[in-house]
């Protein structure tokens, strides 16, 4: 197949290394065969989200999701009709509180989200800043990273971990974390997300197949190097659960 992703302000928005989740679904795409095309978006520029296989925006300090925003508010139509037709897409760290219905900041100032959710976000002066041990319904594998903002998020119906055995989630200390509908995958873990969880990349590759009508082959090629690094993150966090 030939995929293309749309890639949402990949300046404005690339801290922790959110980019590598763009560059590791599409190798892992590449390697089963298919052409993939990373369309950037940046501020001001205009971007056909139609027919799109995959949505992609990273995360970005306080001051820069708000700035992205002020340039993402026209998508707002074209993403939320792309997550009705099933598109896959990904929204990492402060990005997630984009697709929400309001943003309220430390001071008191808030800005509006392009509702794709019913969620809301709240900063505060304090950072919530700890590894994240978590599970969520798609595979029985805990889901890993690490959490570093400083507000809650309210109000979101279908989490993507729908536990959190350790660290912080979405209101605070072991509550679910991120948010999940259809094909979109939203959540404030870095990492990033998808190069520290292989079965979460899995995921997400399957939802891309799954917009075309189409079931991820059956034999796929393990990438040694991300499940070995997978494995020593989870058994040192399910050690310190423990203590």
């Amino acid at each position: 197949m030939e995929l293309r992703f749309i890639h949402f302000y990949p300046d404005l928005m690339s801290l922790y290394g959110s980019y590598a989740n763009v560059a590791v679904l599409r190798r892992y795409l590449e390697r089963l065969g298919n052409a993939v095309t990373v369309e950037a978006v940046r501020p001001g520029e205009a971007a056909d989200l139609s027919g799109a296989d995959f949505l992609f925006m990273g995360a970005g300090t306080e001051h820069s999701a708000r700035a992205a925003m002020e340039d993402f508010s026209r998508f707002g139509p074209a993403v939320r009709a792309a997550a009705e037709d099933g598109a896959a897409m990904l929204f990492a760290g402060t990005a997630m509180e984009l697709l929400g219905t309001s943003v309220t900041e430390a001071d008191g100032t808030s800005y509006a989200g392009i509702g794709l959710a019913g969620f809301s976000a709240v900063h505060g002066e304090k950072r919530l800043v700890e590894d994240v041990y978590g599970h969520t319904d798609l595979f029985p594998e805990a889901v890993v990273g690490f959490m570093n903002k400083c507000g809650t998020v309210t109000g979101v119906e279908t989490p993507l971990l729908t536990s959190v055995e350790f660290g912080y989630g979405n209101e605070g200390l072991k509550t679910p974390e991120g948010f999940h509908w259809r094909n979109v995958f939203a959540s404030q873990l870095t990492g990033p997300l998808l190069v520290k969880n292989p079965k979460m990349l899995e995921a997400v590759a399957a939802a891309v197949y799954a917009r075309r009508g189409e079931a991820l082959p059956a034999e796929r090629a393990a990438d040694s190097w991300a499940e070995q690094g997978y494995a020593v993150t989870e058994q040192e966090l399910r050690r310190r659960i423990a203590q």
